[in-house]
C-alpha cells in the first residue's frame, strides 16, 4: 500500500448554525492552524451580522483566509474562491501550519478539493441580456429556457437559483454546448494535502431549526436591520439596476430585509420568511452532505470526544 505523506488538512463542514466556525476557531488554535472559509457570504464586505462573519477579535485570534475579498456589488465565482482558496492552502502549508477548512458552501468545497471544468468566461453583454429578459419574464421562465436545451442542469438546479440559471444559459449560448456536458470534462489537480471531511450537524434537525431561530433573533438583538441599511445606503447598490440579483444581496437572511427595509411586508412576516429561507438553505446543505459519502458525522454537542478523537486520530497518524 502506497502511503499518503501529504500533510494534513481538516474540512469541518455543515448546515447553518451547526458551530462550525466556533470549533474551526478552537481547533486553529489547538492544532496550530489557520481558518480558509468556504462560505459564498463571508467573501463580501458589509456582510457582517446577517452573515454570522467572524468578529474582528475572532479574527485576530487567528488567521482567517477568504473573508472580506469582495465588495457586495461584485462578482466572485467559485472558480475564483477555488483559486484564490488553493493559494491561501498552499501558503498555510508553506509555514508548516494546519489548514483549516470551514463553511457551508457545497459548490465552493467542490471546486477546491476536486476542481472545477474548463469553461469559458463570463461575457457581460450577455449577463446583461439574460438579466433583463429575467426581469420581464421570471427566473422560472428562463429555468424553463434551461431544461430545454440542458435538462441535466435544469433537474439540478432549482428554478429559483438566479446566478446558477445564468451561468448554465450563458455557456449555452457562448458555445452552444450544455454547460453540464462542460461539467462532465472537468479535470482534477491533486489537492497538496490529505483531507479529513468533517459533518457538524445535531442529529435531530429540530434542534437545528430551533438554533437557527435563535441565532437570527440574536442577529436581530444586534442590529442587523441597520447593518442592511447601511448596505442599501451604499451609491453601487443604490444605483444598481437588479440589487436583488446580486449573490451578496441573495444572501440568506439579506434579501429579506431588503425587501422589509422596501415596506413589501411587516416586521413579523420579514421574521418568518428570513427564518424560512434559511432553513431551506440548511435543507439544500443537508442533500448536498449527503453526498459527501467520505465524510464522518459528528454532533459537536453530544458526541465532542469522538469528534476530537478523529482529529486527534487524523493529525497523528501523518504517514498513514
Amino acid at each position: 500500500m502506497t502511503l499518503d505523506m501529504r500533510p494534513r488538512c481538516i474540512a469541518l463542514m455543515g448546515p447553518t448554525a451547526s458551530g462550525k466556525s466556533a470549533y474551526a476557531l478552537e481547533l486553529a488554535e489547538r492544532l496550530g492552524g489557520e481558518i480558509v472559509s468556504v462560505d459564498s457570504a463571508l467573501v463580501y464586505r458589509g456582510l457582517d451580522i446577517g452573515a454570522a462573519k467572524p468578529t474582528q477579535d475572532e479574527q485576530a485570534q487567528v488567521p482567517h483566509h477568504l473573508i472580506d475579498v469582495r465588495e457586495p456589488w461584485q462578482p466572485y465565482s467559485a472558480a475564483e474562491f477555488a483559486s484564490d482558496a488553493r493559494v491561501a492552502v498552499d501558503g498555510i502549508l508553506a509555514r508548516g501550519r494546519t489548514p483549516i477548512l470551514a463553511g457551508g458552501t457545497g459548490l465552493y468545497f467542490r471546486a477546491l478539493l476536486e476542481g472545477l471544468a474548463e469553461m469559458p468566461d463570463a461575457d457581460p453583454a450577455l449577463r446583461a441580456e439574460l438579466a433583463a429578459d429575467a426581469a420581464a419574464r421570471g427566473w422560472a421562465a428562463l429555468h424553463a429556457d434551461l431544461h430545454a436545451v440542458d435538462p441535466e442542469a435544469a433537474t439540478r438546479i432549482h428554478a429559483t437559483d438566479a446566478q446558477r440559471i445564468q451561468r448554465a444559459l450563458e455557456v449555452h449560448r457562448l458555445t452552444g454546448r450544455p454547460i453540464s456536458a462542460w461539467q462532465r470534462e472537468s479535470t482534477r489537480a491533486r489537492f497538496p494535502a490529505k483531507v479529513l471531511k468533517l459533518v457538524l450537524s445535531p442529529p435531530d434537525r429540530a434542534l437545528l431549526h430551533a438554533r437557527i431561530e435563535r441565532r437570527f433573533d440574536a442577529m436581530l438583538d444586534a442590529v442587523f436591520l441597520d447593518e442592511m441599511r447601511t448596505l442599501r445606503a451604499l451609491p453601487e447598490l443604490r444605483t444598481h439596476p437588479t440589487p436583488l440579483e446580486l449573490p451578496a444581496v441573495r444572501a440568506v437572511g439579506y434579501r429579506q430585509a431588503w425587501e422589509f427595509l422596501e415596506g413589501a411586508c411587516d416586521a413579523a412576516t420579514f421574521r418568518e420568511r428570513a427564518i424560512a429561507a434559511t432553513r431551506q438553505l440548511a435543507k439544500r446543505q443537508f442533500t448536498w452532505l449527503r453526498g459527501e459519502l467520505d465524510a464522518r458525522w459528528f454532533d459537536p454537542v453530544t458526541q465532542r470526544t469522538h469528534l476530537d478523537a478523529a482529529v486527534a486520530g487524523f493529525i497523528g497518524n501523518q504517514a498513514s
